[in-house]
Parts: C-alpha cells; sequence; structure tokens
C-alpha cells in the first residue's frame, strides 16, 4: 500500500481488525521509509458497477460520494460515523446484489432516502432538499408535512 504522506509503495501491516457491522477490515499500517502510520479499510466488491447519471453520462460506483452526502445530511444531528457507515454499507450491498452491472442514479438516490427516513426525519429532510432539487420554501413544508404524516401513522 502506498504511503499517502511520502508515497514510498511498501507499508508493513501492524494491526488488523474488523469493522463493528463486518462489512469491512481496518488495517493500521506503517510507511517502511518515512514510518507514519495510517489506515486502510478492505471492502469485499463483488462487481465493477457503472452509475447511469440523469444526463445519461455513466461513472464508476463511489461508496465515497454516497458517504460524503450522507455525512453532510446528517451533520450536527449527533449521528454516529458508524451509523452512516451502515447506512452506507447497506446502500452498497443492495447496488451490488442487484445483478446488474449498470444503476441509475436516481435509484441509490431512493436507496439513500429510505435509510435516512429510518435513522434521522431532519437529516432525510436535508438529503431530499437536495437530491429532489427544492427550489422554494413551500417544497420543503409540502415534504416536511409529508414526513410528519407518515411518522403519525
Amino acid at each position: 500500500m502506498r504511503c499517502p504522506f511520502c508515497a514510498h509503495d511498501d507499508s508493513q501491516v501492524k494491526d488488523s481488525r474488523p469493522t463493528e457491522d463486518n462489512t469491512a477490515i481496518r488495517r493500521r499500517r506503517q510507511c517502511e521509509r518515512c514510518g507514519a502510520r495510517f489506515t486502510t479499510f478492505e471492502r469485499v466488491q463483488l462487481r465493477e458497477i457503472s452509475v447511469i447519471k440523469t444526463d445519461d453520462a455513466r461513472e464508476p460506483f463511489d461508496r465515497a460520494k454516497i458517504e460524503q452526502s450522507v455525512t453532510l445530511a446528517c451533520r450536527k444531528r449527533g449521528i454516529t460515523q458508524e451509523q452512516i457507515g451502515q447506512l452506507v454499507s447497506g446502500v452498497q450491498r443492495q447496488v451490488e446484489t442487484q445483478g446488474e452491472s449498470e444503476i441509475a442514479s436516481r435509484a441509490i438516490g431512493e436507496m439513500v432516502m429510505d435509510g435516512l427516513r429510518q435513522l434521522d426525519a431532519v437529516a432525510y429532510i436535508r438529503f431530499a432538499s437536495v437530491y429532489r432539487d427544492f427550489t422554494e420554501a413551500r417544497d420543503f413544508e409540502e415534504f416536511a408535512s409529508s414526513v410528519r404524516d407518515a411518522v403519525k401513522h
């Protein structure tokens, strides 16, 4: 593994352990040249998947993009990084086990929204505001009232 500090190609694994949800292996490494320590995560990847964007462009599936979006939606909500990681791992599993080599970005967005709906209503609304491209306050009001009504039932 390449050192992120000095770009040396060799590092030594000092410690390995599974993450709490057992979806990845966390490895502490030390560079053999500069001695810097860093962490890597090893995850199962079943197949290469392309995401079909709304403009029909295709790009490789990127777990980090989903994690970044979810983290932003959950900011200051008391949601742990572990909970976010579990949600993102669940979405990734759904994408990889669907059996297709391509998936629409809309389908991924809906999977994320389903996960956030169960995790935190405010994070769900925040994510939806970007995902569904809210343009005015009324969009927030209508969506929030639909969330409130769903929670009551």
